[in-house]
């Protein structure tokens, strides 16, 4: 496939909002409890924050559920002061007591990522229950998604609790030996044919990059090397071996689940996660194989996201994305098997044809890696930032930011201030970018529905309405007027509980819980009704309406049409 390169991009001036929005009150509510969240306040020298009480109101009302966080937002910083990039968090031990996650949550964290290389499977069991937990009792909205190790990589252990810093220079011994706890510069293999096909002098990577090894001896199945490019050494690290910037290939393909990822995904299952990110996917053939297994062993509908991460993912690039739920573009185990000159625009690409494809698109990998270490990200990773969102990639995640940095909330802070603040600075100077002709639907009806919402979000943006209701049953209307990337946000109320959490990875839209009926018209009427109760809708007020649900009577006007509705 060949990558085209856009033009130079043009100079973005980035507006403080204004202040006094932080003093409106917050409509009182019978049921509140006293947390604190933490606003950004500015970008200068260093991260800042400032911690503010506010009330967590229950959005529970006549079987009306949304997101606490979403809801302070709106009432807050108005319909267009609404965040639309999502923002995903990796979970790690950094972050994974459940006061800590209460923090992210409350931060703006949309999607908890669990990576399976890392810690036991019971580790992973609680966290998913505790983000569970704090979603019934504070009425957030955050999903849950675990990342598959994938056959291709192995993991080794240094045996200590926390990461360790690998000086360069230093010699390390890799073996499967068998023992417990820490043994100075040495790593053990869980698999016994780690080593099968490396040779001296290939180059070892440590989670993509994090470190680097050369082979300099061979023993058995163990090896010693020699650092050559230091960094940090997570427990239960990612190991991958290259040669001549390729995987070291091995006598046999291994299949894209191994055993431990098809035992992590029973858990999932088990645990009703929403997400899986599988990893090293090559092939359509690998996706469609376990979303056929999802679908006949979990009630609930799991979407599978396919991580690019591979040369030969990028050769199958567009039938992957067509098989998948969604992509995420894994910058770092990518940046070693393709040029590093590469990368800027090979992202661009995938995120241009996923949007085009109507699939959320995820950037990944050290978007601000220094935070790891350091309370302030450098101007080069909060232009890399920018740069993701000028895009319009759907999401932006924290590997080892969130997962094992002491800055896991200003991290998150740094994310969220770009985004909005970026995003303003796109609609102040009016560059959207319209969609490449690229016509998804085949039958009618979907041919009506792709239409109606291409129509509404050019609409909506030209009329200047405040907001988009999307009544859904399965999320596909709202994930049509994401694609567009409309000025106002997108509100999909839906009754099915499966579809909220999946529409939290799409570009603009807030999920609303709502118990439907079949009139549209009252529908609306209850969603409004409960809306302005709650402070969020006033006099005045504009809101474009469409909507996916199938009329219960051949008179309803509600279905397949476009309706303007403004608050009395």
């Amino acid at each position: 496939m060949a990558f085209s390169t856009n033009s130079i991009l043009k100079n973005h001036i980035f507006l403080t909002p204004n202040p006094n929005t932080h003093n409106q009150k917050l409509t009182p509510s019978l049921f509140t409890n006293r947390v604190s969240i933490v606003t950004p306040k500015r970008l200068k020298l260093g991260v800042q924050a400032t911690v503010q009480e506010v009330n967590i109101q229950s959005t529970e009302q006549n079987g009306f559920l949304m997101d606490v966080v979403a809801e302070n937002e709106l009432r807050e910083n108005g319909f267009l002061g609404m965040r639309k990039t999502k923002l995903v968090c990796t979970i790690g031990p950094a972050c994974c007591s459940i006061e800590e996650l209460e923090k992210l949550a409350l931060g703006g964290m949309n999607v908890a990522r669990l990576n399976m290389c890392h810690n036991s499977r019971e580790w992973h069991r609680d966290v998913i229950r505790n983000i569970k937990f704090l979603n019934d009792k504070n009425g957030f909205c955050v999903s849950v998604m675990i990342d598959t190790e994938g056959s291709q990589i192995h993991v080794v252990d240094h045996g200590a609790p926390q990461s360790v810093k690998i000086e360069d220079g230093s010699i390390w011994l890799f073996t499967t030996e068998k023992y417990e706890g820490f043994r100075p510069f040495t790593a053990k293999a869980y698999d016994e044919g780690f080593s099968e096909g490396i040779q001296v002098g290939d180059e070892l990577v440590i989670d993509g990059g994090m470190a680097s090894f050369e082979v300099i001896e061979k023993n058995g199945n163990d090896l010693s090397c020699k650092c050559t490019d230091p960094g940090l050494f997570l427990p239960r690290a990612k190991l991958s071996s290259w040669r001549n910037g390729k995987l070291v290939e091995r006598d046999h393909d291994p299949p894209t689940l191994s055993t431990k990822d098809r035992a992590d995904i029973k858990l999932g299952i088990a645990e009703g996660v929403d997400f899986i990110a599988m990893s090293f996917v090559n092939d359509a053939d690998c996706v469609q194989h376990l979303k056929n297994y999802l679908t006949s062993k979990s009630a609930n509908s799991i979407q599978v996201i396919a991580k690019i991460e591979s040369l030969e993912s990028l050769q199958n690039l567009e039938e992957i994305i067509e098989a998948s739920d969604g992509i995420m573009v894994a910058r770092g185990d990518l940046g070693v098997e393709i040029p590093l000159e590469q990368i800027p625009t090979v992202q661009e690409e995938i995120t241009r044809l996923c949007r085009q494809m109507n699939k959320p698109v995820i950037v990944a990998s050290q978007l601000l890696e220094s935070m790891v270490e350091y309370p302030t990200p450098t101007r080069a990773e909060v232009a890399d930032v920018s740069e993701a969102i000028r895009q319009y990639a759907d999401a932006l995640m924290l590997s080892g930011e969130s997962a094992i940095g002491s800055y896991s909330h200003k991290a998150l802070a740094v994310l969220r201030m770009a985004s909005s603040r970026m995003e303003m600075s796109l609609r102040e100077e009016d560059l959207q970018t319209d969609l490449k002709e690229c016509q998804l639907a085949v039958s009618l009806p979907d041919r009506i529905a792709e239409e109606i919402c291409n129509h509404s979000a050019e609409m909506a943006n030209k009329l200047g309405v405040d907001a988009i209701f999307v009544f859904t049953k399965h999320g596909h209307m709202a994930s049509l007027l994401s694609r567009n990337r409309p000025y106002p946000p997108i509100f999909a109320i839906t009754d099915d509980k499966s579809t909220r959490m999946a529409l939290n990875l799409k570009w603009g839209v807030t999920p609303l819980l709502l118990d439907l009926s079949d009139d549209m018209e009252a529908n609306i009427q209850k969603t409004t009704d409960v809306i302005k109760s709650k402070g969020m809708l006033k006099a005045g007020d504009t809101f474009l309406v469409v909507s996916d649900l199938e009329p219960s009577r051949a008179t309803s006007t509600g279905f397949q049409s476009i309706q303007i509705k403004t608050m009395a």
